[in-house]
């Protein structure tokens, strides 16, 4: 059984920094897509940014480019979102996902993904 817990949320000024991390336990990262999404108060789940099965390549939302960076940590088994320039209406619950099988290329809807973890609240103050 897959699990992912995501950890490092938490209050942060507009324009301020976190980094967030996914710790997955049940099978290694490596070779699965794995990506962070955000959900506000209301508002649908929204994909944020992806690593690809190899590692190799990363995409993201057009409202992080430049502002976000995700990696992984294959050895750890972990992946991390940090998030910098952080705006206020950013605030939400943050979720690491992956897929059930591998997949190559990027992959950005919700609905391809199998496993995510139980959020991270992040809350950026104006």
């Amino acid at each position: 059984q897959v699990q992912l817990v995501e950890s490092g949320g938490g209050l942060v000024q507009a324009g301020g920094s976190l980094r967030l991390s996914c710790s997955a336990s049940g099978r290694t990262i490596s070779g699965y897509p794995m990506a962070w999404f955000r959900q506000a108060p209301g508002k649908e789940r929204e994909f944020v940014a992806v690593i690809t099965r190899s590692g190799s390549t990363t995409d993201y939302a057009d409202s992080v480019k430049g502002r976000f960076t995700i990696s992984r940590d294959s050895a750890k088994n972990q992946v991390f979102l940090h998030m910098s320039s952080l705006k206020p209406e950013e605030t939400a619950v943050y979720y690491c996902a992956t897929t059930r099988y591998t997949i190559v290329g990027v992959v950005t809807l919700p609905h391809r993904y199998d496993y995510w973890g139980q959020g991270t609240q992040v809350t950026v103050s104006s």
